[in-house]
């Protein structure tokens, strides 16, 4: 720790603060632009600028200069600096003429209008007149892609861009090129940024020069309604922020969540509210030879009911989807029960994942903060790159820290930091868990091993094996122990660890996912639009979901529900933490939340659901699993379960791993409907095979 004065008061804070964060952590307020606390220190705008007592008689620029720099006075007094004095006033009113002689104004309208932070501390720190009376220079915009916008004529130079997606996102798309008046900022060959994370220039340019496409001239700031909640593209559960007008969804922007995003998101996550408009199911459709036409709630409840009225209980099954929370996935659970079946499942890609193994075998014991923790990575059947961006970015962090070996076993990709290739598939896996390779005896020397094991790995008939070696291979390894639980399951989809904790498996003699597509009279689909329903020749389809996707297409009713944006529900992220998103806009039509159509349903039935209100069902909900009710908080697992699930490993039959997300930016329903989301694809597979060649 390291004591000095800023401003005459006198505080504590640890030796590696720079300057700028010691003043802060005083109270003082520091102008900056180019600094951030997540990226290298640059020190290029120099309107941080500070007096040091004792100093060179000019200013000094406190985000590039420590607090162990400081030198204590001629008698041992504790260091001293000034934040107001007139000195610092005049080199700020220095710096902010310089920077505006040359940036246009583009003030009225300007997208960043509003928000920005050269027109804030302008009024705080600048003056009110130039003198400079040349011409303002021009530059070029610069084409970087179909999310972000450039007006390169209000760059300042910050560099806040390029160290983004040099540092966190682990691909060099921007640079500075040239000096002086000629200096800016470019991709070099005018070509489209490839990286996932790229949307989070939009939030670090402290300027208009680089601004959201998608939502330009759209609307302004202060327009905006502003609703906290949790994004449900994957399974991280990064924390958002929903900004509405009226009924629309506009933008979605990060929130700041150290244990999880810190305050990163994914480009899907950010560009996807497009799709919450387009393709949307507003209204109740039965099917009447053989087409869907439009329908009131009671007849497409009756025409329910007639179908139930027509089979038996373990011929009626359900599938919950990807993006369903738990409290609709409870209430289809119950009256699913109801009906006398256990033919649940929550598991559209058949991943052998089962609560009756403990939960450490399906959540990510580890946290995704704790990868910072780890000292070496073995990585099972996943790219997290594409099926989880930000943790990804997590794991880059680490990488930068110090030694960092990451070992994969899968898919050979661009993972945004080096690694070695062990294998593609069980062969590779067995030979590790035998203690045979290098990599063995790299994982068993660290104090903190970690292995991810993602779905790539778990789907179809041998991922139980493969779930059990890897735990085994955790064990033996020393991944498991009192202090650390190394052993990470890496989920894709959002619902997946709320359905497990629920139990929205098969239950006694019940049928999976795959199985109940050709063998149930009655199949329910909560928003199950990523299973294959070709095999479905007869029966009777129900549909419970937002858009007019892969489940819409094969069902004989349909009944319009809300998206995530448009309810107040429950997620469980990878790493078993329980979070509650809420209601941002409301649905469109005849449209309503998932709970509260299947409580109606009920009653039509017969099978009356006990409860009337969202309340009531949590109360219900919390009784029945308590852990819900922990909000941001993780119920964590037991190793000795780890140790079980390592006992049934037995013989893997032989295959390769591949991850289950084949592209990006089309993974859900609701990003199929984005219009973004296509242009996105369209762009990354005309790269994929223009490297290709």
């Amino acid at each position: 720790m390291a004591k000095l004065k800023v401003d005459g008061k006198e505080i504590e804070v640890p030796d590696h603060f720079t300057l700028l964060q010691a003043c802060e952590e005083a109270g003082a307020e520091v102008p900056r632009f180019c600094f951030h606390e997540r990226l290298s220190v640059a020190g290029n705008c120099r309107m941080c600028l500070i007096e040091v007592k004792g100093g060179p008689p000019k200013p000094a620029a406190s985000c590039a200069m420590g607090v162990r720099d400081l030198r204590p006075g001629p008698n041992g007094e504790v260091p001293e600096v000034f934040t107001t004095t007139p000195m610092v006033k005049k080199a700020r009113e220095g710096v902010m003429e310089f920077l505006l002689i040359n940036h246009p104004l583009d003030c009225p309208i300007c997208d960043q209008g509003g928000e920005c932070d050269l027109q804030d501390q302008a009024m705080a720190f600048g003056i009110d007149s130039s003198r400079y009376q040349e011409n303002k220079r021009a530059v070029e915009d610069k084409y970087i892609g179909p999310l972000v916008k450039t007006v390169m004529n209000r760059c300042i130079h910050c560099t806040r861009c390029v160290r983004f997606t040099t540092e966190v996102a682990g691909i060099a798309e921007l640079g500075l090129i040239g000096r002086g008046e000629d200096a800016e900022i470019t991709t070099y060959l005018e070509q489209a940024m490839t990286s996932e994370l790229q949307g989070n220039v939009v939030d670090l340019c402290p300027v208009g020069a680089l601004t959201s496409k998608p939502f330009s001239f759209t609307a302004r700031p202060w327009e905006l309604g502003k609703t906290e909640s949790i994004d449900v593209m994957d399974a991280v559960g990064s924390a958002i922020r929903v900004d509405t007008r009226g009924r629309e969804v506009m933008r979605i922007m990060p929130r700041v969540n150290e244990e999880i995003n810190e305050e990163w998101i994914s480009d899907k996550t950010r560009f996807i509210w497009d799709g919450l408009k387009t393709q949307r199911l507003d209204r109740p459709y039965v099917k009447k030879d053989g087409r869907l036409q439009p329908a009131s709630w009671g007849e497409a409840f009756q025409a329910i009911k007639t179908a139930v009225a027509g089979t038996s209980g373990d011929r009626i099954g359900a599938v919950a989807g990807d993006l369903a929370s738990v409290e609709e996935m409870y209430a289809l659970k119950e009256l699913v029960s109801s009906l006398g079946s256990g033919n649940l499942d929550c598991r559209q890609d058949g991943a052998a994942l089962d609560p009756s193994f403990g939960r450490s075998s399906y959540i990510f014991n580890p946290t995704i903060q704790g990868i910072e923790s780890a000292d070496a990575l073995l990585i099972i059947g996943s790219n997290p790159r594409f099926e989880a961006s930000v943790l990804n970015a997590r794991i880059r962090k680490r990488y930068r820290m110090a030694n960092f070996p990451i070992g994969v076993i899968g898919e050979a990709g661009e993972l945004r930091y080096e690694y070695e290739y062990l294998g593609a598939g069980t062969d590779t896996l067995a030979e590790l868990v035998s203690g045979k390779g290098t990599f063995f005896a790299t994982l068993e020397k660290a104090a903190r091993p970690l292995i991810i094991v993602g779905q790539g790995a778990l789907a179809g008939e041998g991922g139980a094996a493969v779930l059990a070696n890897a735990a085994k291979l955790a064990v033996a390894v020393g991944a498991v122990n009192a202090e650390w639980n190394g052993f990470a399951v890496l989920h894709s989809a959002a619902a997946r660890v709320g359905g497990l904790d629920l139990g929205f498996v098969p239950g006694q003699g019940g049928k999976s996912a795959g199985e109940m597509v050709d063998a149930m009279d009655v199949l329910f689909l909560l928003g199950a639009d990523e299973i294959d329903l070709s095999a479905r020749k007869a029966g009777f389809t129900v549909y419970i979901g937002s858009h007019g996707d892969n489940g819409a297409h094969a069902a004989d009713v349909i009944l319009p529900a809300a998206t995530y944006t448009e309810k107040s529900g429950t997620w469980v992220n990878t790493e078993g933490r329980v979070q509650m998103g809420n209601r941002a806009a409301f649905a469109p039509g005849e449209a309503r939340e998932d709970w509260a159509i299947i409580r109606a349903l009920s009653d039509v039935l017969g099978r009356k659901l006990p409860f009337d209100s969202l309340g009531e069902l949590r109360a219900k909900l919390y009784a029945a699993h308590p852990h819900f009710a922990a909000v941001d908080e993780i119920a964590a697992g037991s190793s000795d379960e780890i140790a079980a699930l390592a006992q049934k490993a037995g013989a893997m039959a032989k295959s390769v791993f591949a991850s289950p997300v084949k592209d990006f930016y089309l993974t859900n329903p609701i990003a199929r409907a984005s219009a973004v989301m296509a242009e996105c694809s369209a762009l990354a597979r005309n790269n994929f095979k223009a490297a290709a060649e």
